[in-house]
This record gives C-alpha cells, structure tokens and sequence, in this order.
C-alpha cells in the first residue's frame, strides 16, 4: 500500500470501508435537490459511488482515504473520484495508468496541459525572478499588462491581476462602485462568477448561495436571455431603481452553451450608456480562443466597460487572472482596489504571455472555430441517431450536448469516464464539451466514438 503518513493503517482501513461501503445520499431516499443537479459530477450521487466501487483499486482508495481524512467536504470535490499523477496535453492520467481526454479541465486548459512552451517559460522565470512584492514592479508583469491592452477590443487598456477570476470579479465590483457611486448590480440567474461571498451574492447558483444568510445588498437578478430575449427585464430594473452601478454577465454562458443574440447585448450596452451603468463581461472560462476569437465578447461586437479574464490565462500551470478597464476608469489612485500578494506575479506573467505565445504560433483562433463547426456536424449526427439528444450547441471549441433527462446525462458522464472521456455535466442534463484547442482531429475522432457509444447504450 501507499505510504499513508502519520495516519495509522488501521484507522485508514476503516475509512476506506467507509467510504465505499456505506450507501451514498442518493440511495438513502434523499434524492439530491434540483440546485445539486445543476452539477452533473456532485460527489454525493449513487452513480459516482457505483464508478468508484468498479473502477477504483485499492492503493487508490487508500490515497482517497487519506483526501478524505485531511479536507473538508464538499459537494464537488473531497471525496474526490479519483487520483490524478500526471497531465499532459489533452490527457489526465490517473494512478492505474488510466488516460481520460479532458473535456472539463475547470475550464483553464485552452493550450492543453503541460504545455512545453508555457512550463520553459516557467522554468526560466524562476532563475530570473521568481516573486515580486507589491511595492516593485517588473519586466513579465508590465510586458503582459501592455500585450493585453492591446489585444483587447475598443479602448480597454488599463489592467490589474490578481490570483484568481473570483478576485477579479471583486475587483470589478469595487471600481464599479467608485466610478459610479453606486453599489446595486444586476446579473443572471443561475450564473457563476466566482465562490466568495461577493461573487456569489452577484451569481445564482443555489449549490453555492443556499444557507448562508443575507449576502450582499442591491444584488438584482434576471433571467438568462431567451433566444427572443429583448432586454426588457434589465431596462424595468435600471429604471425602477434608477442607481444601478453595474450589469454584471458572461457574453455567453460558459456551462450549457446558452449564447443571446448579438441584438440582445447591443441593447444591454445601449441601457448602460443610457443609465450611467457599467457594463461587465466575465470571460473568466471563456477567453483566448474558446469560442474562436480571442475574447467571446468579439462575437457580437459589443465591448464591455470592464473585461474579466482568469482560468486559462497561466497555460494551465500557473494562477492567473486579470481585469482589463476603459482607460477613464483610472479614476481611484488613492484606493486599493486589489492589494494581493501575487498582484503583479512575474512567474504569472511568465506563463500567460507564453500561453498567448501558443495560441499566436499554432493559430488556435483559426483551429478553435475550424474544428468547432466541423465537430457541432458530427454532433449534430449524433442527435439524428439517438432519441435523447435534444439539442447541440456550440461556438469554436465550445460545445454543449443536451439530453432530454438528467439521469441520462449523469449515466452518460459515468459512461464516458470508464472508457477515458471526461467532461462536465452542466443545467441538470447538458454535457459541456470543452476541450484544449490543441486537440488533434483523430482524438476529436475518438472522444465523439465514446460519446456515441455511451448514448447507444441508454
């Protein structure tokens, strides 16, 4: 067995058998709340605790024993499904050796994983500079702010970082304040933003909002856009309330692939500007060619006040996250409007502007909407064959496959996950295809075989 530490074995054997043994929540008759569901890999399901029984070995229970034994629980990740040892392009390897082709990577993984030129950059960094205090300054740092500002849209040109996409948002919302004197929000039901307190207060995500009391004041929320949606909910709220500081909102939502027509956003930015409001793009998930161009918001060329990017602007490797500012909203020197420890991280940098590095030399614009439209047909083969796929969407590399029920996709992720396909389930029934824009066209090939095999079998 692995070496288990200062935990003694006996009391890991009990762990173990405890673990796997006991029945999950789903079949204790406490069948997950609709909130749960919008996760389609909540760790609490009888399927999860079913692949684990099968799949699972038990140096790997051990290893799970111990995760268990040292974190806090919660729903998404201890107990975890598994144990990973090594990542490499599009794969995640796990302790028996199994390789999963990652549809999910949280979303951080456009270059794929490992990527040479990111972990060189890395390594050379770390001979040079290998941390900044907020009082200096440096090369990386300053090169990256420039290099952002540039390829952004419209005059978005001044930046912060900060270690996350949740600190960003953060920071979005207090120079909202400053710049309008005004703290009152309006965002999307069932959107995600980031996990603080304040992020959740502007997000809808029951699974993260439920049970914890008052959250932030002024937070209002509206539906996702239909289709037909003509902004008219968000028009009512700036006008009852006539102080509202910011729209907070993803161009198109990163989880079930649900994007508004170019007319609906026009218009949001129309009411800002009518209203004195500023209007803010997440793209936290989203950015630097997920969906084809290098920001999502480019697609219906409406350019945000506040632009807020994260996940895969470190390559995958390092934590990085940025806000990107109109120029005039320069307009709180005497503030701190982020004040983290890594705020100007030359190792961050390092990895990020090798990340764009990636995406300019091998062309990852061009391959993420070449092979989004060529992969949204195969789909779209797929639904022809199979009753339980109800509707493909899909914008460059990322794509959304709904099925008609949640236990079918649950079945589905399950499925997929034993022949060495991962991806997210998201809405309940929607599984979200998001793989690093460095896939071949034979791995392509081979994760839709899987996929198609799995929905044969429902």
């Amino acid at each position: 067995m692995r070496q288990a530490g200062a935990a003694s074995t006996a009391f890991l054997s009990s762990l173990v058998k405890l673990l796997y043994d006991t029945p999950s929540v789903a079949s204790t008759n406490k069948p997950l709340g609709q909130a749960d569901r919008t996760e389609g890999d909540v760790n609490l399901s009888e399927r999860r605790h079913a692949w684990q029984k099968s799949k699972v070995d038990d140096a790997t229970r051990e290893t799970l024993a111990r995760d268990s034994a040292a974190f806090l629980h919660q729903a998404l990740s201890t107990p975890c499904l598994t144990e990973l040892t090594g990542c490499e392009g599009i794969y995640l390897i796990d302790a028996t050796g199994r390789r999963y082709m990652d549809f999910h990577g949280n979303s951080l993984h456009q270059v794929g994983h490992a990527h040479p030129g990111v972990i060189e950059a890395i390594k050379r960094q770390l001979d040079d500079l290998a941390f900044c205090p907020r009082r200096f300054t440096n090369q990386p740092a300053i090169n990256l702010a420039e290099r952002l500002a540039k390829l952004a849209p419209g005059n978005l040109a001044k930046v912060l970082f900060a270690p996350c996409g949740t600190a960003v948002i953060g920071i979005a919302m207090k120079l909202a304040r400053y710049a309008t004197g005004r703290h009152k929000t309006i965002s999307m039901l069932d959107s995600f933003h980031g996990a603080s307190l304040d992020a959740i207060s502007i997000g809808g995500e029951a699974l993260f909002r439920d049970g914890l009391g008052p959250l932030l004041p002024g937070c209002f929320h509206v539906a996702w856009p239909s289709a037909e949606a003509d902004a008219e909910a968000i028009e009512r709220i700036l006008v009852e309330e006539g102080d509202i500081g910011a729209v907070i909102a993803e161009p198109m939502r990163c989880t079930t692939i649900d994007r508004p027509p170019d007319a609906y956003w026009q218009r949001v930015r129309e009411l800002c500007d009518q209203h004195g409001t500023l209007l803010v793009f997440d793209e936290i998930p989203l950015a630097l060619g997920r969906t084809g161009r290098m920001f999502c918001c480019e697609h219906s060329g409406v350019t945000p006040d506040i632009l807020v990017l994260g996940k895969g602007l470190g390559g995958g490797v390092m934590p990085m996250a940025a806000m990107i500012a109109q120029a005039d909203l320069d307009i709180a020197p005497d503030r701190a409007l982020g004040h983290y420890t890594h705020e100007k991280s030359p190792l961050g940098a390092a990895a990020t502007l090798a990340t764009l590095d990636v995406i300019e030399s091998e062309n990852l614009l061009e391959r993420s909407r070449k092979l989004g439209t060529e992969t949204v047909d195969k789909l779209r083969e797929l639904q022809q064959r199979h009753d339980s796929v109800i509707d493909i969407r899909g914008l460059g590399l990322a794509m959304g496959v709904e099925l008609s029920r949640p236990d079918d996709a649950e079945r589905v992720l399950y499925d997929c996950l034993a022949n060495g396909l991962s991806f997210k389930v998201s809405g309940g029934s929607v599984l979200t295809l998001t793989p690093p824009l460095t896939i071949t066209d034979k791995q392509m090939y081979e994760a839709i075989a899987i996929l198609d095999t799995a929905l044969g079998q429902l």
